[in-house]
């Protein structure tokens, strides 16, 4: 779909329609988005199923953003706050990005965030949510569109909690992201955690993590490991023989991801999360189908929030007539978020953070042979994060 050209820590890719679109119009201004995210390595998988959905929502709307001829100039974060923090300096002084987007892992946007508050950047996180954004340090250039780090661990607290499942163990990687998955999986399961890991970001050997589960006789495990982590994780914990009656429950972005690589191993697996495939309405069908057609397998998460963030951003543009430059008008009409989401109604809290349900899903293999994750229950109506009340917008 896409041309890539890398240069050391920056690449770049145009779509063909905006080629066109740039041929076309000549002198005038694009809008132009820089998409950080993190594309090479074994955690690369949910940024590349971020970058896949926001180029299709940029091919449905004609390469433009808003009506108006649009840039989306991508930077792959390889996985490194420092190469982050040089690839988002390289894209708002040199480049002069109007939005920045993208943002796969949290200690990565915590990382870019004061430059772009400094320079007025807004940003639109289409994956990462921590905490620090949500609370004290949250800030009127911020938006979410995909969700509070905490929110699919609370789903996953609830629903386990309502199950009533007694010894459990939380698996999260030892980073911002983790803790908050940790954090808000204790706020709603209530009891303390029979077992607790924080095994290292990127880590791919779990066999330690494996003898402490088999060794601490839970019932069910909770575990939060991106990309290539729950990948190996899941295999080894197969290969070990695991005991099938301990259950598993996963945060649905993970569950989707690995629905490619290891739906035999992760079949009947529960997982909660704000979207899913399965969710009745028209913008969701069109979403699943077109990226269907156009990469050739089921969407992740990953890829629904940011296609999200990409008409989000649009529906902005437009307000604001293309004149990016009224940052106090951008901030007002991203506020408004209107636009047709693939949630359903799409509002923000006070915080920008989305005010949404949390859904139960559970992988499924369908008539084709291959799994996909139907829609169980929803377990939280219109939830608002819990660090909102700690957010003075400035």
């Amino acid at each position: 779909m896409n041309r890539i050209a890398t240069m050391a820590t920056i690449a770049t890719t145009v779509s063909a329609a905006v080629l066109a679109m740039a041929t076309c119009v000549q002198a005038a201004e694009p809008v132009k988005v820089g998409f950080l995210t993190t594309l090479s390595g074994p955690a690369s998988a949910p940024g590349v199923d971020e970058r896949d959905g926001f180029m299709l929502a940029m091919k449905q709307l004609g390469g433009k953003l808003g009506g108006f001829p649009a840039e989306v100039i991508l930077v792959d974060d390889q996985f490194s706050p420092d190469a982050a923090k040089q690839g988002a300096d390289r894209l708002i002084k040199k480049e002069k990005v109007d939005i920045l987007s993208g943002f796969v892992y949290s200690n990565i946007l915590l990382a870019v965030a004061p430059a772009a508050f400094a320079s007025k950047t807004v940003i639109v996180s289409a994956n990462a949510g921590p905490a620090q954004l949500a609370g004290s340090g949250c800030s009127p250039y911020f938006f979410s569109a995909s969700y509070q780090n905490d929110a699919a661990h609370e789903a996953a607290g609830k629903l386990m909690a309502d199950k009533g499942y007694k010894r459990v163990a939380v698996i999260a990687p030892n980073y911002p992201a983790g803790k908050d998955a940790s954090a808000g999986f204790k706020r709603y399961f209530k009891n303390a955690p029979a077992l607790e890991l924080f095994p290292k970001l990127g880590q791919l050997d779990f066999a330690t993590e494996i003898a402490q589960l088999r060794a601490a006789g839970v019932d069910a495990v909770y575990y939060f490991l991106p990309g290539g982590m729950g990948i190996n994780f899941v295999k080894q914990y197969a290969a070990a023989g695991m005991d099938a009656k301990i259950v598993r429950v996963m945060p649905a972005y993970d569950a989707d991801q690995q629905m490619i690589s290891n739906g035999d191993l992760i079949a009947g697996v529960a997982n909660t999360g704000q979207w899913s495939s399965d969710l009745p309405n028209e913008q969701n069908r069109v979403f699943v189908s077109s990226f269907v057609k156009e990469y050739g397998h089921q969407p992740s998460m990953f890829s629904a929030q940011a296609y999200d963030a990409a008409m989000l951003i649009d529906s902005a543009v437009k307000a604001v007539g293309g004149k990016m430059d009224n940052k106090e008008a951008l901030i007002a009409a991203m506020k408004s978020a209107n636009f047709k989401s693939i949630r359903g109604n799409f509002k923000f809290a006070a915080n920008h953070y989305p005010i949404q349900n949390q859904y139960a899903r559970v992988v499924v293999k369908g008539a084709d042979g291959k799994y996909v994750n139907n829609m169980t229950q929803t377990v939280m109506t219109a939830h608002v994060d819990a660090y909102v009340a700690e957010c003075k917008m400035p």
